[in-house]
């Protein structure tokens, strides 16, 4: 998004496109289900749980680590990823208040 129409939406619009892009893609979510499903971080192979590519597999890492979702740190050759808990709840309030206000709209007045 342009600098100069980001300007047009509050901080708040743009986290939550953000977390909701980071999310758009079914492996993204298959790797933050992985992810929720251990206790600690996984330093395995997160591409031997998925039907892709290692360097795709890389690729959307990089996404969901960009967004903030997962945290990533190098221990030798491997990398350790796990869920950013403090993002994960971010995550959850905006989510939760965007339902919240469709929920508030009356279903019952057609639209068109």
């Amino acid at each position: 998004m342009a600098l100069t129409k980001a300007k047009l939406f509050s901080d708040k619009q743009i986290r939550t496109s953000e977390l909701a892009k980071a999310l758009s893609h079914p492996a993204r979510v298959a790797i933050v289900e992985i992810l929720s499903q251990s206790d600690t971080c996984i330093c395995g192979d997160i591409t031997g749980q998925l039907p892709l590519a290692q360097s795709t597999v890389s690729q959307h890492l990089k996404a969901l680590k960009a967004s903030g979702l997962i945290k990533g740190e190098v221990e030798g050759v491997k990398t350790c990823y796990c869920l950013n808990e403090e993002v994960v709840k971010e995550m959850k309030k905006l989510f939760d208040e965007m339902i919240h206000q469709l929920n508030q709209s009356n279903p019952n007045e057609p639209c068109c």
